[in-house]
């Protein structure tokens, strides 16, 4: 099946948040993007119900940079009167990444078993890609405005590829979503992040090496809104209107 994908993204800043930082209102960044970013970014090239996409590995093309800024955290207006805070966050500066990715099929929508067709959702998604993708990246943040092109994965010189390992320790990876994982409840998985010749290589959501640590937040039911034909357009109609 012809499900593979790769591209170059980047910006002049990204927010890839430790959860560890949230706490007093301030931002870390990760030193590089976690899992459910990067799937976050190549959802907003191209998504559909039909399919789960499945981040393989990126390459980390620029040196890592970090700058801190203040800035006034939206707050919501209490019984006092309003009050004036201000909270550092730390992104990273000038950033790029090489990105190779796959999808499978979503085998928990049954109902969508007739939108299962490979090759014009490959084709939707690559058309997508060369058009900067179908809705507004972001890198990790709204605040941080990304661009995306096709690209040959390890094209190119990158800063960190004559570096045999750099280790960046427990890191947050993705959510497990009930409407992928089939199970009522919402899971956060984490992993130990490492970087050889500049390419992270990140565990497969179904991981049965023990890579993955898997840990329950909440229960949560299975939303499935969509409908082929009622309100999410047919694969091949949509395929068929862009001329592929």
């Amino acid at each position: 099946m012809d499900n593979k994908i790769s591209f170059r993204v980047w910006g002049r800043q990204a927010l890839f948040t430790d959860p560890v930082t949230k706490i007093g209102g301030e931002k870390f960044s990760y030193q590089v993007p976690t899992y459910e970013a990067i799937k976050g970014i190549l959802k907003s090239i191209y998504w559909k119900p039909t399919l789960i996409w499945h981040i393989d590995r990126i390459r980390v093309v620029k040196p890592i940079r970090t700058q801190s800024k203040s800035t006034k955290p939206r707050q919501w207006e209490s019984l006092k009167g309003n009050h004036h805070t201000l909270a550092i966050y730390t992104f990273l500066q000038d950033v790029e990444y090489q990105v190779e990715a796959h999808f499978t099929w979503n085998e928990n929508w049954e109902e969508l078993a007739p939108d299962r067709i490979a090759g014009k959702h490959i084709a939707i998604a690559r058309r997508m890609l060369e058009r900067g993708g179908r809705q507004d990246i972001f890198l990790g943040t709204r605040d941080c405005q990304g661009y995306v092109e096709p690209c040959e994965f390890r094209s190119g010189e990158g800063f960190y590829d004559g570096i045999d390992n750099l280790d960046f320790g427990l890191m947050f990876h993705s959510f497990g979503y009930p409407e992928e994982t089939g199970k009522p409840e919402l899971v956060g998985r984490f992993w130990q992040a490492k970087m050889e010749y500049g390419v992270i290589e990140f565990p497969s959501v179904n991981d049965t090496t023990g890579r993955l640590k898997s840990r329950f937040i909440r229960k949560m039911q299975p939303e499935k809104p969509f409908k082929r034909g009622e309100n999410l357009k047919a694969v091949e109609n949509e395929a068929q209107e862009l001329g592929l």
